[in-house]
């Protein structure tokens, strides 16, 4: 893999942070590693690679990384692409819960189905939350905690480098 894209949905940082870490062990891993929002990606045919991550809200990805694939299915279909996502309901993570999350994503997979897939647990900090979604997670969330599992999420951007290069 010589060019893989990185791009995320966030709505208060953790997606992004997931990113940059997946993107750091691509990176150490010899590739040549992009990471950007979806909404500055233009154009994914230079790329090698591409993984694309998002926040789960109502148990959705968010609409802009659902857009982002079905803007570029197409291209998609042509190279290596996988997903991830960030869930707060991964901080209790067991089989059961794993099987919920995956469920988020069937809409997005019934457009284009990846090589691989991670499901992590986020973060919550009220202070970066506003408005509805900041009620929302206030009226079903028992209290601020980071739950993201960064060894897990190393692992999985380490063994995506070889899923990436022979898929």
């Amino acid at each position: 893999m010589n060019k893989i894209l990185v791009t995320f949905a966030t709505r208060a940082g953790s997606t992004y942070e997931v990113a940059a870490r997946v993107a750091e062990v691509l990176r150490a891993g010899g590739a040549t590693v992009e990471v950007k929002p979806v909404t500055a990606v233009h154009e994914v045919k230079d790329y090698d690679a591409v993984v694309v991550g998002s926040a789960i809200r109502m148990g959705h990805w968010l609409p802009e990384a659902v857009g982002f694939v079905k803007t570029n299915r197409q291209t998609l279909s042509r190279i290596p692409t996988a997903y991830f996502l960030v869930s707060g309901l991964l901080r209790n993570d067991t089989p059961e819960t794993r099987r919920q999350v995956l469920a988020f994503l069937d809409p997005v997979r019934a457009l284009h189905e990846p090589v691989s897939i991670g499901l992590f647990a986020g973060k919550l900090n009220y202070s970066t939350i506003e408005g509805l979604d900041r009620s929302i997670a206030e009226a079903v969330s028992s209290a601020e905690g980071d739950w993201r599992n960064w060894k897990a999420i190393g692992e999985w951007a380490h063994n995506l480098q070889s899923v990436l290069a022979h898929a």
